[in-house]
């Protein structure tokens, strides 16, 4: 997430969420001549037309304990102005511009006139858990900013991964985490639910619905989700898009199945449903070749800023996809 791979230590969108699997890369049958590499220096990401990736976007978590209804309207007010392009930019805000996730996050309120008519809670301490990775942090401050304009008093605590920050929320430390819908789902599942059927979809009310029936186990309830996700993204450079006529995961296959083409990311990639797996069985699309480089991080970037590759896995809400 973010443009870090630490990222992947919440929500390995790096192809597949958790709990996917597969033992053996899908079988080469780049017959075509593909498409070379194009160096450039803008990135931008193919919009996923067959809806490849589960829906992980960004949610609130609660603590039921700690929710009231005014606590979550006042998180509701912060999910309905978030998207993802929104959501690139407070990452762009923080990872290039140098800002502070809390600058970044008292400039994002104040141009979405997030807390306008804002309704007042019972007050109170929260504290708000992120994850280690900028992009948690940065909403976790949209967060702690929102429920401070709602009469609470807030901090916000830094945890780690989701292993950690969980259990936290679970037991009260924390009252809330920004979270991701099918990431969520898919981990709750494997404390609560193991073996039952994949709660994560690529439809987003599917998802939240799996997600809320989940949490009921854990003693969690949750905001509404916002229009901004993070997850996996394949990126090609804009003049390679430019070049060869390509904006969809389905531009891709249709033009550039073949030998010339290179996919780049994660060791994990080839094996996993929603990265190589899933592009050939989804798309039709066969790379002649495979880079194990890194999950949405700047080995990826890098090579495909270079031209030494032709695609690469990156994250939704990625900076790099940032425009201008």
């Amino acid at each position: 997430m973010a443009a870090s791979a630490t990222a992947a230590v919440v929500s390995l969108a790096g192809c597949g969420s958790a709990g996917s699997s597969g033992t053996a890369a899908p079988p080469s049958s780049a017959a075509g001549a593909g498409c070379a590499p194009v160096a450039g220096t803008d990135l931008v990401a193919l919009t996923d037309d067959k809806n490849l990736q589960a829906t992980d976007n960004v949610i609130p978590a609660i603590n039921k304990k700690k929710s009231s209804p005014q606590l979550i309207a006042a998180l509701d007010k912060a999910s309905a102005a978030l998207d993802t392009a929104k959501l690139i930019a407070l990452n762009k805000a923080v990872d290039v511009d140098r800002k502070s996730s809390k600058q970044a996050a008292t400039d994002f309120i104040a141009a979405n006139n997030v807390v306008a008519g804002i309704q007042k809670g019972p007050g109170g301490s929260i504290t708000v858990g992120a994850a280690n990775f900028s992009e948690s942090a940065t909403l976790g401050e949209v967060y702690a900013q929102t429920l401070t304009a709602a009469g609470y008093t807030v901090k916000v605590q830094t945890i780690g991964n989701r292993e950690l920050y969980e259990p936290a929320l679970e037991k009260g430390q924390i009252a809330i985490v920004p979270e991701y819908a099918a990431s969520l789902a898919t981990f709750l599942q494997g404390k609560y639910d193991k073996g039952g059927k994949a709660p994560a979809s690529s439809d987003l009310d599917t998802t939240v619905t799996n997600l809320k029936a989940l949490g009921e186990k854990a003693g969690l309830v949750f905001g509404a989700a916002s229009q901004a996700q993070d997850e996996n993204a394949f990126a090609v450079t804009k003049a390679f898009s430019d070049k060869n006529g390509v904006k969809t995961l389905s531009d891709l296959a249709s033009k550039c199945s073949g030998a010339a083409t290179s996919l780049g990311g994660p060791a994990e990639c080839p094996q996993r449903p929603e990265c190589q797996q899933g592009l050939v069985s989804t798309y039709k699309f066969n790379a002649g070749s495979f880079q194990s480089l890194d999950a949405g991080g700047p080995l990826t970037k890098t090579a495909l800023k270079t031209g030494k590759l032709s695609v690469g896995v990156v994250f939704s809400s990625d900076s790099a996809l940032a425009a201008g």
